[in-house]
């Protein structure tokens, strides 16, 4: 992990670096060896608690990804074309229509103006971006090819973003179809079935099980209506909230990983996001372990991102990144095949790019086999329910019209 320390030497000087540690306490006793004192400690790319923050607000909604992205490219353009950067920037915030993001900007140019870099005053807004771009700008304030290095970056963020997009499009028609089939059934249930309820009690017959059991779901549908749709939003907002503690989304990210069809899917598409992220930071410049915490920070799933975690102590410690990539149990075979050899090879950038493009193309394949295969059975689930409700509703007419017979 990296940590920002405002730290005061033994000599007197206050000095704020950016330091390298498994995690704080570690990171404050190695501190505390090399006789410093130490002021303040933050995550890299976490708000300070006063500063942005306190500007802000405490939780604060993120900038739009395509708004970002149409953002970078301007920045790109005018830094090929000759402009400094605060000139650039200026130029861009006099066209700025988001007022969100245009006071953030506002802040960051400040910051700049200031004397500080970019990529620091990034750092102070870093839940509003992606995880990966203050450390894209450092490595290209470092190197000098700060145009390049945006160009690069958006070029990820684009890929990443075409990937998303190809799976939630496959899931959208299976979402809308079951969304549908809830809803006809649900006003079948409480409008429709105890409008017929009536006319069955009128029927002289014995009602089969089927239509006692369909009146009475139907019935306590009815009386308890409001109570349901609030137990169903309440519902909702209580798995919300759940989600969002680490314990909730752990084991949510597990549960999807898990999940027939769709978990590997899902599982490429986070190995296929560390990956990315990796080869773009590693291109830039960034050693391997610095890039290797950033990218794995980055990656949506929490269940593969706790399960290479622990591994970086590994590459840290000298061990091959191929061997320390098998040993979290996440990736595939053949992925860990060509990771080893573009790091014998010293290619390794260009070869997790090539895992992940292999990667998306398995995940396309199976979205499509998953949809042939998810669209006849939702339909035949439909086709089900409704079956049932029509017999449970036409068998008591059934039997009337026997016993009229006699």
């Amino acid at each position: 992990m990296q940590f920002q320390v405002r730290v005061g030497t033994p000599e007197g000087r206050v000095l704020e670096q950016t330091f390298v540690a498994s995690d704080e306490p570690a990171l404050l006793t190695e501190l505390g060896k090399l006789g410093y004192h130490v002021f303040e400690v933050r995550r890299r790319g976490l708000p300070r608690k006063l500063g942005a923050a306190g500007i802000f607000g405490r939780r604060r909604k993120p900038i739009p990804i395509q708004e970002f992205m149409v953002w970078n490219r301007e920045l790109a353009a005018l830094l090929k074309a000759g402009l400094p950067l605060l000139q650039a920037m200026d130029m861009m915030l006099e066209r700025m229509e988001n007022q969100h993001f245009k006071a953030v900007l506002t802040d960051i140019r400040d910051r700049v103006k200031s004397g500080q870099d970019l990529s620091e005053a990034f750092e102070e807004h870093g839940e509003l971006f992606p995880r990966l771009f203050p450390s894209t700008l450092k490595a290209g304030e470092k190197s000098g090819e700060l145009e390049q290095v945006i160009r690069r970056f958006i070029r990820y963020l684009k890929l990443v973003m075409d990937a998303r997009r190809r799976v939630i499009t496959a899931l959208v028609y299976p979402v809308v179809l079951m969304c549908l089939s809830i809803v006809m059934i649900s006003v079948m249930m409480v409008y429709v079935v105890p409008k017929i309820t009536v006319f069955f009690e009128n029927l002289e017959v014995q009602l089969p099980l089927m239509t006692r059991m369909l009146i009475a779901v139907s019935g306590f549908a009815h009386r308890n209506v409001v109570w349901l749709a609030l137990g169903v939003v309440g519902g909702a907002a209580a798995f919300r909230a759940w989600n969002r503690t680490e314990a909730g989304r752990l084991w949510l990210d597990r549960a999807k990983l898990k999940l027939p069809f769709l978990g590997p899917v899902l599982h490429r598409f986070a190995i296929t996001e560390l990956c990315r992220s990796l080869a773009t930071l590693l291109s830039g410049g960034i050693p391997l372990v610095p890039a290797l915490e950033i990218a794995t920070d980055a990656v949506g799933n929490l269940e593969v991102r706790q399960a290479i975690a622990p591994q970086i102590q590994l590459v840290r410690e000298g061990k091959p990144f191929h061997e320390a990539l098998e040993r979290s149990g996440v990736f595939f075979e053949m992925s860990i095949d060509m990771i080893k050899v573009g790091e014998a090879t010293g290619s390794l950038d260009e070869m997790l790019t090539s895992v992940a493009d292999f990667l998306d193309e398995q995940i396309e394949t199976r979205m499509g086999r998953i949809l042939t295969l998810i669209e006849p059975m939702m339909l035949v689930f439909m086709g089900i329910i409704v079956s049932m409700i029509l017999v449970a509703i036409y068998l008591p007419l059934v039997s009337a019209l026997g016993q009229s017979q006699y």
